[in-house]
């Protein structure tokens, strides 16, 4: 599945909530089925700056395809499911396909709507940072 056919796939999924609420419970939800992060790997070389809790996100480039790992504080439940959100549609990617990626689902899931200016702010920074890996490792040859 591409990038956007999973975006697809999401916005089709945030479509079935017509009340915010509902749909931040979703995204709750999915924080809670993203697979444990190892704890060595919740460094502050890979906490994300600019969020209002503690997130972390580190990747891995396994046959050519990047895989994305994240974890948020336990209290931080909408922040690990933003990173829940965007692993889903980036982990397992080739690194150019990351890096250029359009990250069209979240204005049109109603992000904005959603969570606060200081999570906006945080998930820009995830955006960055897995963006970041994703031109890092473009460059790489396994």
């Amino acid at each position: 599945m591409t990038i956007n056919e999973k975006q697809d796939e999401i916005i089709e999924e945030f479509d079935l909530f017509d009340d915010q609420l509902d749909k931040t419970q979703y995204i709750i939800d999915l924080g809670k089925k993203l697979p444990p992060m190892p704890e060595s790997l919740k460094t502050d070389e890979n906490r994300i700056m600019g969020c209002q809790s503690k997130v972390w996100v580190d990747a891995e480039l396994k046959d050519s395809q990047l895989y994305f790992y994240g974890d948020s504080e336990p209290t931080a439940q909408i922040s690990k499911g933003l990173v829940g959100l965007l692993i889903r549609v980036l982990s397992g990617e080739k690194p150019e396909d990351i890096a250029n990626a359009d990250l069209y689902f979240i204005p049109r899931v109603g992000m904005g709507n959603l969570i606060t200016s200081l999570r906006a702010g945080g998930l820009a920074s995830m955006i960055e940072r897995m963006k970041a890996f994703g031109k890092a490792y473009s460059t790489v040859k396994q």
